[in-house]
């Protein structure tokens, strides 16, 4: 019932920056908390960043903090992750997830909806 799409990544050299977006439809009234995570090959699903829609709470990993920063703009129902100073770490395909949760949720395991992924290469 809830419909997520993930765009904007692509290949970027090392110490580039990247803006992706998530645009959510369907039914997402009741979806009050979307989150960012990236999954590397051979590793799990990694937290990188989650917001309400009233952004009045947002939180980074650490792995990301200070060069990530989340987004959102309601009216288009739609999210962003700005990723400045990229490292081949960050290499990875990220997905957009939400859940009902209210609260800021880190744990891959507790979101009820997930986008297809983006894949987001860092040259080096």
């Amino acid at each position: 019932q809830v419909q997520l799409v993930e765009s904007g990544g692509g290949l970027v050299q090392a110490g580039g920056s990247l803006r992706l977006s998530c645009a959510a439809s369907g039914r997402t009234g009741s979806y009050y908390t979307m989150a960012w995570f990236r999954q590397a090959p051979g590793k799990d699903r990694e937290f990188v960043a989650v917001t309400n829609w009233s952004g009045q709470n947002t939180y980074y990993a650490d792995s990301v903090k200070g060069r990530v920063t989340m987004s959102r703009d309601n009216a288009k129902n739609t999210v962003y992750l700005q990723m400045n100073t990229l490292q081949s770490e960050d290499t990875a395909i990220y997905y957009c997830a939400t859940t009902t949760r209210g609260g800021l949720e880190s744990s891959a395991l507790k979101y009820d909806y997930w986008g297809q992924g983006t894949q987001v290469t860092v040259s080096s």
